[in-house]
Order: C-alpha cells, then structure tokens, then sequence
C-alpha cells in the first residue's frame, strides 16, 4: 500500500512539473510574437532645425524591417553618437515606431569675462567651438581644458575657468567662459640632490629657471614652464659634460605644486659619475685627397685634457669645413669613443667616412618678394657647376647679408640628384629698406630749421639706392640727390651720380649770399676680395655777391662766380 502511494505522488510531481515548463515555454512565445512585429513606419517627434528625414537616416531599422531589440539599441547609440541630441528615446505605437529627440541648441555667441592677461583673440583660437555650431557639454569641457592648459603655459595654475550658458529663443545659447586668472605660479626654491662637485648656486647658474625674487618682475624666467625645465635638464647635462664627467645624467627633474596653487618647487636629482680626462686621439681618412695629416692640427681634444664634449663638436666642425674647402660637402665624420672607466679615460678616433667630391648643381632661392634673383646671385662666390667650398658658401652668406635688404639668410647644402651634386638652398626674409625722415628744429643763429629726406636702397627690387634731402632755414637753403647702381652695366663696377644745390645768406653779418651748385661722378670697383678701390669726380659751380664795398680788399676779391673741378680716389 504505501509503495503503491509512492508512485502516485512521483507521478503527481511530474505532471505538475511539466504544466509549469508548458506554461513557461508558452508565455515566452507570446510575448516573442507580441515584441516581434513588423514596423509600418516610423514617426519622429521633438525635431526643430533637423529634418525627421535626417534622423531616419541615423535609424539602423527602417519601415518593414521586423522589430529588434539589439537594433534599436544599435539606433539609440547612433543618435547619440551624431552630438545633435542631449536626449533620445525609441517607443511603439501598434506597430508605429516613436522616436522622440531633444535638439542640442545651437551656439550664438562666445564671449570671455575676468580674462585681463590673455585678450579675447588670443583665447578665441584655442577653443574649438564657434557661433552656429551645436552647443555639447563634451565640447565645452574639452574646451575649458585647452583654456587652461594655454594659461599654464602662461605660467597661471590657479586660473580657473566657469562656463555660463544663456537660453536665447529658437533654442539657441550664448556660450560664456567666466574666468578668474589668478596670480603667476612663481618658482619658490630649486632643489639639488646627488651634487658633490658643484654647489646648489653653481647649477642653479647654469639653468634657464630662476627662484623667484622681488627684482625679478621683468622676466618670467621664474615662473614654471615644462618645456623650459626640459631645456634646463639639457643644460645640465651640456654642463657637466664640458666639466669632464663624461657619466653624468639626470635622474629625476619634479616640480610639486603647493596646495594654493600660488608656488613650484624643483627638485632636480642627479648622478655626477667620475672624472674623465682625454687618452689617446687618432684620424683615419677613407677619402684618399684627405690626408689625416691635414687634419691633425685641427684636433682641440688633446690627450692629457679634462674631458669636454664641446671640443669634440668642435674639432668635427673644423674637420668638416676643411672637407668642404676641398669639395666634399657631405662628408660624415664620426668620433669613434672608447671609455677606459679603470683609468677614466676617453679615447677618441675621428673617422672620415667614404664620400664623393661634390659639385654644385642648382642655387634655389625663395622668401624674396621684391628683391630679384640676379640681386641675390651676383653676391654669391659659387655658381652651377662649379666645385662645392665651404668658403665660397660662407663668404656669400656674408655678401647676401651685408647688402642690408635682408633680416633673415639661411643657407642650406641638400642632396642632388646623384651622390655627387648639391642644390643650394638659399631662404632670406625681407626687411624695409625705405627711410622717410621729418625734422623740425630751432637754432640760435637760424632760427627756424626744417628738413625733409626720403631714400630707397633696393629701389624696384634691382639692389639700386636712390636718395633726395631738402633742408631749409632763414639762412640756408639744400637739395642733395643721389643714385648709385652696383653693378654697371652687370659688371662689378658701381656707378652713382650726385646733384646738389646750395644758397647761404650771410647778410645780415658779412653782408653777400652764396650760391652753389655742382654735381658728381662716383665708380668702385673690387681689386681683391676684400679690397675695393673708388674714385670720384666733382664739378661745382660757387658764385658770392653782396660783399660791401667797405670790407678788406682780400674778402672784395671773393666776390664772382667760381667753377672747381676735382678728382679724388679712395681704398676701402
């Protein structure tokens, strides 16, 4: 009997067992028939400025495509991901899709309030945001960060900076950046660790930062800048180096920020290492019209010497324009250190590397606007074709410069077509070479004295001066006029030509007037390099009159018109 009433409850527990999973399975395929229908459109709701075509198009579901989860979750981020809603939501209606939005508003305007250091201009092309772009927080917050990293760079770390947004109507906002600048972040104390053979105020020389003092308020050397402190750790280093302590390095370069924000300190930790001196020194040349004889005497890294790194630059850069004087314009000279620590030594070989004697192939010029190509290259000592020569580079960098035209003039050797040619790269910047001068004065004996000048000294851009000068006053009166053209004819012979004409009114204590007027021829002409003869002519014509007859017989005999003719010369 009670195994008989076992199977019943068995079987009672089974049926009921498979009722449950029966009615589950059921209501899990109803609610999948119920979410799974096919969309028949899709209605958006809540857009202003942006066609609800436009946000269909950022749908990954679409009219007859068969509702899904995933792919409205897919269409959500999307919508997001455009930056032109700050709120999205996706609902049915039967079998209508709703897409509700939220526009973000659309920016009016920008301004800057508190900022006094940096002006609007200069904080305006840092932000990335500008008037009739879609206003996001994420934006604005990138933003705010790039305003203060400039002002870090100013040296301000208290700056702090509060965005304000206006609501105007039409759904648009002003954008405005509420600053507070706060004071420079100076550098209170600079810090040395590891230093045993040069005090703290020794290196703290040898740095671009300074420690703040009170006579300091005309540079911003002592503010914190990470790029400067970079520069510094370099310093160090260079100067350590030139000490001979060949093992030097810098650890560690901090700078901690105080908790008001208003001081830096610089902890710099470094490791001197040993002492080094130069051992032996050697030249090996694998260009055979290089002879490491030639070379020798150019060698600054002595044995026996304090190591210095700087005379190892040195001695290559000697090496280097000798290599060039013969025409090898890209030699590579490379110094080849062997270290001794047991007997801290530094043994150098300089080794001449293989390189082919090069020509020059082209002269490039760029940056002249006015000033035309022949101006430049009749200065040049080098022409197409000719032999490369360090020299003749140098000295027509010289030339090019002492014309005057120029502020800036780089001159730059770049590879050619083949191995041994190079194309000099000539880039000048063009400075004013005009002058206008006014002057007013008074003067006991003139009075009233007045001037005017105006002179050119690369008229048209063909390297020409030209000049003219007036000067008027109650006794005198003066025009000057010149003009001088450096090559003559495209020689190298300049030619100039003078006007003048001058009146002088003595009457008052002498009682004549003079008159004069004249003109004159110059030419010069280079004899060597640096040497350069010139010659003038003169002609004037002086004429006196109104001297009184009550005067000497010597001053009456002054008194006509008198014609002087000169020649003179001059080196230069």
């Amino acid at each position: 009997m009670e195994s008989l009433q076992g199977i019943w409850k068995n079987t009672l527990v089974k049926v009921v067992f498979g009722l449950l999973v029966i009615g589950l399975i059921t209501g899990m395929a109803d609610r999948a028939l119920a979410q799974a229908f096919v969309i028949s459109d899709i209605e958006v709701r809540g857009s202003q400025r942006i066609e609800p075509d436009t946000v269909r198009s950022y749908l990954t579901v679409a009219p007859g495509d068969v509702y899904n989860d995933e792919a409205i979750d897919a269409s959500l981020k999307r919508l997001f991901s455009t930056g032109l809603f700050s709120d999205v939501s996706i609902s049915r209606r039967g079998d209508v899709l709703i897409v509700d939005v939220v526009e973000n508003p659309i920016i009016n305007r920008i301004a800057f309030e508190g900022n006094k250091r940096l002006d609007d201009d200069k904080l305006g092309e840092e932000v990335r945001l500008r008037p009739r772009v879609v206003y996001t927080r994420a934006k604005v917050r990138a933003d705010v960060q790039r305003l203060l990293e400039l002002y870090r760079r100013s040296g301000r770390f208290a700056a702090q900076i509060d965005p304000k947004v206006i609501q105007l109507p039409q759904n648009r906002v002003d954008l405005v950046f509420e600053i507070s600048e706060g004071p420079k972040t100076k550098v209170s104390k600079i810090n040395f660790v590891g230093n045993r053979r040069f005090s703290g105020g020794d290196l703290r020389d040898e740095i671009a930062t300074r420690e703040s003092r009170w006579w300091r308020f005309l540079t911003s050397d002592d503010t914190y800048d990470p790029d400067r402190l970079a520069f510094d750790r370099e310093q160090l280093r260079q100067f350590y180096l030139s000490k001979g302590y060949a093992d030097f390095r810098v650890i560690s370069a901090v700078a901690e920020l105080s908790p008001d924000k208003k001081e830096f300190f610089i902890t710099f930790v470094v490791e001197e290492g040993e002492l080094y001196r130069f051992g032996e020194i050697d030249v090996e040349s694998e260009i055979r019209d290089l002879d490491p004889e030639l070379l020798r005497p150019l060698i600054k890294t002595k044995g026996g010497k304090k190591y210095n790194a700087k005379l190892i630059d040195e001695t290559i850069e000697d090496m280097t324009d000798v290599a060039g004087e013969k025409g090898y314009a890209f030699v590579d000279i490379r110094p080849r250190v062997r270290r001794d620590r047991k007997n801290r030594l530094i043994n150098i070989t300089y080794r001449v590397l293989e390189a082919p004697r090069v020509y020059v192939e082209r002269i490039d010029i760029h940056g002249n606007v006015r000033t035309l190509d022949k101006v430049i290259r009749r200065e040049f000592r080098l022409i197409e074709g000719d032999a490369f020569s360090t020299s003749g580079i140098r000295r027509s960098r010289q030339r090019v410069r002492a014309l005057g035209f120029f502020k800036e003039v780089e001159i730059e050797q770049l590879p050619g077509t083949t191995d041994d040619r190079t194309i000099i790269d000539v880039s000048v910047q063009e400075q004013s070479t005009g002058e206008l001068s006014l002057n007013v004065g008074f003067s006991s004996t003139e009075n009233f004295i007045a001037g005017f000048g105006i002179s050119e000294r690369n008229l048209l851009g063909k390297g020409q001066a030209l000049r003219a000068n007036f000067s008027i006053s109650s006794r005198r009166t003066q025009v000057d006029l010149g003009f001088t053209e450096p090559y003559f004819m495209d020689r190298q012979i300049a030619a100039g030509v003078d006007l003048f004409a001058r009146e002088a009114d003595f009457r008052r204590e002498s009682s004549f007037i003079q008159t004069t007027i004249g003109g004159g021829l110059r030419a010069a002409f280079p004899i060597t390099e640096y040497l350069t003869m010139g010659t003038r002519y003169t002609l004037r014509r002086d004429k006196v009159e109104g001297v009184s007859a009550s005067f000497n017989r010597f001053l009456r005999a002054a008194e006509g018109t008198f014609t002087t003719s000169s020649i003179g010369y001059s080196l230069i």
